[in-house]
């Protein structure tokens, strides 16, 4: 059955279809409870509902739409890889498509194939992490995990025994046992309740003393599990010092250092992978998103000494998708020609600029940060009193009407951060200067509509 012969009308609204979505989908659904749309069709950094509206996406599919919608490239190679003959999948057999991603995904990391190989896993990044700690395990025989506050690792049930949201857990009893949670670097919230370059040196001596603390009550994990730019935990990137001080401290004790690029993966930094900015090299990669150029895909890069397994020591069906391979290489091969990352990075600036000066006209902005097209903006209430280092109380109602406010605008972007008071922005990295400023142009719009709804001014 065609899309278009369940049409009712030419005319059909948003409202038809997220009732009939509401009518047959679980209550688990989210994003159309904050963007209520139906989406007709899609490109670059545009989609259009099936009201003809258009709307400039910075959400970009939580980060899986590296290179916009429906990229020329990304779709060729879909049309290349159907016509090719090409089995769909394969399980983990090679094919030559396979071996060109594969050999193109490599040349992104560290040393390359001679010091990494790649693993295929499950179809999202939750499997991705998933087989980065059964891993860790493998290799170490040990069984606990350090992960950190603030933390997003996936929704079964050993990632989020790692995430730091306690939303999700709070009903879900026996999560993964064994993992414990350390205090992330944030330069606006600190943990410590010190701020600044005293925050981050506290934080840093904090760790290494923890792990070598003979009577730190904890035993060796067998991992530590991090993000080097938090997504979903509110924008908030790690500090250079504190992520070299963990990389030495887990490569002296032989334990497993994972870095989870899900989402700060591809470019999106500025950098091909956001522990690039720290200069570090991690044990295990996870990689998930864009990795597979918007299709479904799920890849661990692993250092070759720590790939412990037996053959089918870790399988699952979904890991040989050749259109996700072949949408991957067309990915990885578009960011390098068209030096995408320097696009991120430019782009990205420019925003965090314009959104540092929104600041000074609407101080409910407390805080602009990230990297590249990473961007977190934390809307505060600027009426209250500021706490001992200058940080005022998060304005969750505010930020939701903002998100609200921006939807009406025709801007899609998400929350996220404690409380959901951080305005998340993950434009495609196509994302021209004209978009950009047109970007602003309707967040400012929406900020003022919001401040008179919420607050009456």
């Amino acid at each position: 059955m065609s899309v278009s012969s369940v049409n009712p009308a030419p005319n059909s609204t948003n409202e038809y279809y997220l009732t009939r979505q509401s009518q047959m989908e679980s209550n688990v659904r989210s994003y159309p409870r904050k963007l209520p749309l139906a989406i007709a069709k899609a490109l670059g950094c545009w989609v259009t509902d099936v009201e003809g509206t258009e709307y400039l996406d910075c959400l970009a599919g939580a980060g899986t739409l590296a290179l916009g919608h429906n990229h020329p490239a990304v779709i060729q190679s879909i049309q290349d890889t159907l016509t090719s003959g090409l089995p769909l999948h394969t399980l983990d057999l090679t094919t030559p498509l396979k071996d060109a991603f594969t050999e193109a995904l490599l040349e992104q990391l560290p040393g390359g194939k001679k010091e990494y190989c790649l693993q295929f896993c499950g179809p999202s990044g939750a499997d991705g992490t998933e087989a980065a700690i059964k891993l860790a395990k493998t290799y170490t025989g040990r069984s606990s995990v350090i992960s950190f506050s603030g933390g997003y690792h996936g929704m079964t049930h050993g990632a989020l025994a790692m995430t730091g949201n306690l939303s999700a857990k709070n009903s879900v009893n026996g999560l993964m046992p064994g993992v414990q949670f350390m205090p992330y670097p944030h330069e606006y919230r600190c943990p410590l309740g010190l701020g600044g370059e005293a925050g981050v040196d506290a934080l840093t001596y904090f760790f290494e003393n923890f792990i070598e603390d003979v009577e730190s009550g904890v035993t060796k994990p067998a991992a530590v599990i991090l993000e080097a730019i938090q997504g979903e935990g509110g924008v908030v990137t790690a500090p250079t010092k504190w992520l070299k001080k963990i990389r030495e401290v887990t490569e002296k004790h032989n334990i497993v250092l994972i870095l989870d690029e899900v989402q700060a993966g591809f470019a999106r930094s500025g950098k091909m992978f956001a522990f690039e900015h720290a200069g570090i090299e991690p044990d295990v990669v996870v990689m998930s998103k864009a990795v597979g150029g918007s299709l479904p895909l799920a890849v661990l890069g692993i250092k070759r000494k720590f790939d412990a397994w037996q053959p089918a020591g870790h399988t699952g069906t979904f890991r040989g998708n050749q259109l996700a391979m072949g949408t991957g290489l067309a990915t990885i091969n578009t960011i390098k020609e068209q030096n995408l990352a320097q696009n991120a990075q430019e782009r990205g600036d420019f925003l965090q600029a314009e959104f540092k000066k929104l600041a000074v006209e609407f101080p409910c902005i407390g805080n602009v940060r990230g990297r590249g097209l990473m961007l977190g903006v934390e809307i505060v209430d600027e009426r209250q009193t500021a706490d001992h280092m200058g940080s005022l109380p998060g304005d969750s109602q505010l930020a939701a009407a903002i998100q609200t406010a921006c939807f009406d605008n025709k801007l899609l972007l998400e929350k996220g951060g404690r409380n959901g008071t951080v305005i998340r922005l993950l434009c495609p990295l196509i994302i021209t200067q004209a978009e950009c400023e047109e970007v602003l142009v309707r967040f400012k719009k929406a900020i003022a509509e919001a401040l008179v709804a919420v607050r009456g001014a």
